[in-house]
Order: C-alpha cells, then sequence, then structure tokens
C-alpha cells in the first residue's frame, strides 16, 4: 500500500490540475487505485471542468472528492499546507493493493427511512458487511441527511469505521460540488467503501477541555435540558443518594462558570458546549469519552438549556469550553496516545485524511497549518490531504455522528504487511 498527496495554488484551473497530477504520480511511482481531489470554492464557477480534466489524465482510476472552504495537501517538500481563503486544489493518489474499492452517490430520496431492516441499507450501498468495509462519506450540507445516513449505515455496517465531511458552496455559484463516478453531482452524498488487506484509524479532536462538575440528567425534553444531579464527591453514582443534589440546568451552568477566571468567563460567552458521555458502563472518563454539542439556549423561567442533540435522563453531562490552547492540548494528547499505541511498528501508515472544521485553521490558531504540522510531529512524514468542512463525520464510541469544530483524522495501513 502507498500513498501520496500533492497541492497546488495555481489560479488556473488547468495549471493546478496538471500540477498535482505531475507531482502525485512521480510520488507514487505506481498506478493508482483511488483518487481524492479537493478543490476550493474560489474555482466554485469551473467545478464542472475538473472531472474531464481529471479523467483526461488518471484515466479510469476512480475519483472521489468535493469542494471546500479550505484545502489540505502535501507540498513539494512533503510538507502539509492548509491553504485558506485562496485557490486551491490538492490531490491524493493511493495504490491499494488486495482492497476493493466500492465508489457511490446516494441521492437523498433514496436513503431508506430508520425503520428499514439492513439489508435496506446494504442493498442502497451495495457492498456485502461480511466483507468489512470501511467508509469514506462528503456530503453536501443541504441536502445530505447526513444523520440519517450515519445511523443507517452504523446499523448495517456495525464493525466499520465512516469518516468525511460536508460541504457548502454558493447558490450564485451552482451550488455545492461533489465529484464521484467522473461526474459533478449537486446535491445528496458521495462516498467510497473500502473492504479487504486495510485498517482504518481515527482520531477526532473535538477542540474543548471540560468545565465544571460532571452532572447526571435527572430530567429532559428530548433535546431541552431541565434538570440534573451534580456528582457527589467520592460517591459513585450507583451508591450515591440523590435528593438534595437536584438542580435546574441553569443553576448548574452558573455553578460552573463559577469555577472559571475571568479570561474564560469571557470565552465562555460565545464558546461554551455541553459534553454528553457516550458510554454509559465507563467509570473513568477521559476527553475522547464526551461527545460536544453546542448550547441553542437558555429559558431562564424554568432554568431550562435547549442542546443541539436529543439528551435523555440518566446521561452524564459535563459543560466543555472551547478555544485555542484547549483544541491544541487536547489534540496533541490524542496524537501521543496515538504514537505510544503504535510504537512498537515499524511502519508509520501509510496515508491520512483530514476533514477539519472551517472553524479551526489559522483564524482559530493565530498561525498557518497548526494541525497538519502537530500531526506531522508525532505521525511522521505520513501522506495527508483533505479540506475545511462544514461539518465533520467520525466516532465517538461506537457510533458515528456529524461534528462542528473537529479535527477528524482517518488513518490507513495494510491490515497485513
Amino acid at each position: 500500500m502507498k500513498w501520496t498527496s500533492a497541492i497546488s495554488t495555481r489560479p488556473s484551473l488547468e495549471a493546478a490540475v496538471n500540477e498535482v497530477v505531475d507531482k502525485a504520480q512521480v510520488a507514487l511511482g505506481q498506478p493508482a487505485d483511488l483518487a481524492f481531489v479537493f478543490i476550493s470554492d474560489a474555482f466554485a464557477s469551473e467545478y464542472s471542468r475538473l472531472m474531464p480534466l481529471l479523467k483526461m489524465r488518471l484515466g479510469a482510476t476512480p475519483i472521489l472528492g468535493c469542494g471546500g472552504g479550505g484545502i489540505i495537501g502535501q507540498s513539494t517538500s512533503g510538507r502539509p499546507q492548509e491553504i485558506e481563503d485562496e485557490p486551491a486544489i490538492s490531490l491524493t493518489l493511493a495504490s491499494l493493493p488486495d482492497v476493493k474499492v466500492y465508489p457511490f452517490h446516494l441521492r437523498p430520496e433514496t436513503l431508506p427511512d430508520l425503520d428499514s431492516s439492513p439489508d435496506a441499507w446494504v442493498d442502497l450501498v451495495g457492498v456485502d458487511p461480511a466483507e468489512n468495509p470501511h467508509f469514506i462519506l462528503l456530503g453536501d450540507s443541504m441536502s445530505a441527511r447526513i444523520n440519517d445516513l450515519l445511523q443507517g449505515l452504523d446499523y448495517a455496517y456495525p464493525q466499520g469505521v465512516k469518516i468525511g465531511g460536508l460541504t457548502a458552496g454558493s447558490s450564485a455559484l451552482g451550488g455545492s460540488g461533489l465529484f464521484c463516478h467522473g461526474r459533478l453531482m449537486r446535491e445528496g452524498n458521495v462516498g467510497v467503501a473500502l473492504s479487504g488487506n486495510i485498517e482504518v484509524e481515527t482520531i477526532v479532536a473535538q477542540g474543548c477541555r471540560p468545565v465544571g462538575s460532571l452532572l447526571r440528567v435527572a430530567e429532559s425534553d428530548r433535546h431541552v435540558l431541565l434538570q440534573v444531579e451534580a456528582h457527589p464527591e467520592g460517591e459513585r453514582w450507583e451508591t450515591a443518594a440523590v435528593d438534595t443534589k437536584v438542580q435546574t440546568a441553569l443553576e448548574a451552568l452558573h455553578r460552573a462558570l463559577d469555577t472559571l477566571d475571568e479570561k474564560d468567563r469571557a470565552k465562555a460567552q460565545n464558546a461554551l458546549s455541553i459534553g454528553i458521555v457516550r458510554d454509559g458502563f465507563k467509570t473513568t472518563l477521559e476527553t475522547g469519552d464526551f461527545l460536544i454539542r453546542n448550547l441553542l439556549g437558555v429559558d431562564p423561567r424554568i432554568g431550562a438549556i435547549a442542546i443541539g442533540d436529543r439528551i435523555r435522563p440518566g446521561q452524564r453531562i459535563q459543560f466543555h469550553l472551547r478555544d485555542a490552547e484547549a483544541s491544541a492540548e487536547e489534540l496533541e494528547m490524542l496524537l501521543i496516545d496515538y504514537q505510544e499505541k503504535h510504537s512498537g511498528q515499524l511502519a508509520p501508515p501509510a496515508g491520512a485524511l483530514l476533514f477539519n472544521c472551517l472553524g479551526r485553521g489559522e483564524r482559530f490558531y493565530g498561525q498557518p497549518d497548526f494541525d497538519t504540522q502537530l500531526f506531522r510531529q508525532y505521525v511522521g512524514t505520513t501522506p495527508i490531504g483533505g479540506f475545511f468542512c462544514q461539518g465533520e463525520i467520525g466516532q465517538i464510541g461506537d457510533a458515528t455522528f456529524l461534528h462542528g469544530y473537529t479535527a477528524v483524522f482517518g488513518l490507513f495501513r495494510p491490515l497485513t504487511p
């Protein structure tokens, strides 16, 4: 297995395509079995010309890709770059021996309803679950029905890794750009299923740090948090009394804010979220055990807080604060964990894809290429491509979710070297 990535910032579409193809093909040095192309929305008016240009150079190689608000790829020197707010194209080529490649395009009206059997999703995608496929998914943020798709794929392919991101284009320029089967699509989802001699690992960095105490939901109504129980110090939930510790969600929020210094309280005006523990049985919690969701609003009359997800009584939650320092620390911790997990392996991953939120990048960190440079520091010179998304797809626990403000890395290597 071999991957390579190239990026071009030439303002001419033809020149940019030729540059990335030349660089990537020379670096790969063998036929490609799959190509990923990511193109900045500065080229949105020329999306229809991209596939003919690439097919002329790549022939029958399956191509998957989309437009993005920023583009990620490898420079000529091998240094990963995150190009924001200017024209750019990145091309990632992969040689995948003993791997089956299944590209697909799913229109929103063809998705089964959530009461359908797994067979309905298998028939739609066209891949046997016995092959244990992994999925890279790209969707249009306005028409993807992405939450339905992720639930359906988790149902039909519970062992498969699903990663990806959503793109959003300007309606004035024709809408979003999704590329599959050598064609430009304007809606739905495109993707590829990979099965055989391939392993896909993920790093999902949500960019937050916990504040205040761990809480348990006492009362809720769909996405509205009404009452919570404060975690009893030194006791387990199962054995602790929970009579006088019940409080409204807004009271719990005020107590969490009281633990912050003046600087963090100012950040909390625009950067406060809530983390929901996904594994109800886990007792020792780490950052990656929380699914981060936005706070949508408060009702001071009853002390309720609206959350960007359904929540149910018994779930454990904790308020989280999002800032550049917390984001950097979390990603570095996750990369160190990955490095330690693979310390005995001789070879790094063959390739990587990064689906990064538009809310990250240089404006967030105050310096360019932050996420990719940190990745290179701990993972090495693994070729990486990707784009800045309007929503990122990655797993927390054993389920797949659509995230915001998140960096989702997919790392690819052969199952059998």
